[in-house]
């Protein structure tokens, strides 16, 4: 964990990324420092950067989350007489 504020042109530009885009630009992060041939500033701007592309993939996932439960949640209150029929039915 940082305890540096992040950097705003760092955040900015990453909160603009699709998720595809961000996955992406942190999978060539992870390559690069993986390699081992940044210097220690570059490798520290590039974890920065890989916690922001991280953390905005996280946005993404749980935004979808969100929209499937919001999706079912809506989806069972509809068919929620059609389940009550079904159990009256299963336990005769």
């Amino acid at each position: 964990m940082s305890t540096a504020a992040p950097r705003p042109s760092v955040d900015n530009a990453v909160t603009a990324l699709s998720y595809e885009e961000a996955r992406d630009q942190l999978v060539d992060v992870v390559s690069r420092l993986e390699a081992g041939a940044a210097t220690l500033e570059e490798s520290l701007a590039l974890w920065e950067r890989g916690e922001a592309l991280a953390d905005r993939c996280q946005q993404w996932l749980d935004g979808a989350r969100e929209r499937l439960e919001a999706a079912r949640g809506a989806g069972q209150a509809d068919s929620g007489d059609a389940d009550a029929d079904e159990d009256d039915e299963v336990s005769l």
